[in-house]
């Protein structure tokens, strides 16, 4: 079970920082639209991403969503991605997180099939929640 403070923050209107290992061994970082549900952080992206092909291979992962009303009030969740949808589920998904962001449906360009990332938290920091 997701703690309710992080879920409420990740289903707010905030933004996350999302942290993986590149084949390289390098960690990078992306600033993101997050989700939740009542066991996870939800990420959407599309399958051929760096960052969708970067946690196939190591699923381990952070993510950081801070408050966009307090900065400095933050959740860092530590976890490992155990689970991919890219069914129409995650289509619908991304227009879900572009109405919640901007008020309209996404209208970014979609070049691959969009994908949820579920991940499961293994630790779970949080300041000023």
């Amino acid at each position: 079970m997701l703690d309710s403070t992080v879920r409420d923050l990740a289903q707010g209107k905030n933004f996350a920082a999302f942290s993986f290992h590149l084949p390289s061994g390098d960690v990078s970082t992306h600033v993101m639209w997050v989700d939740a549900d009542d066991e996870h952080v939800l990420i959407n992206t599309e399958v051929e991403r760096a960052k969708a092909k970067a946690v196939a291979k190591d699923p381990q992962v952070t993510v950081t969503i801070w408050d966009q009303e307090s900065p400095y009030r933050y959740a860092e969740v530590r976890g490992h991605v155990v689970a991919t949808d890219s069914s129409s589920t995650a289509r619908e998904h991304i227009d879900e997180l572009s109405r919640k962001y901007t008020g309209a449906e996404y209208g970014g360009e979609i070049k691959s099939d969009r994908v949820i990332l579920r991940i499961e938290p293994t630790r779970v920091r949080t300041w000023g929640l």
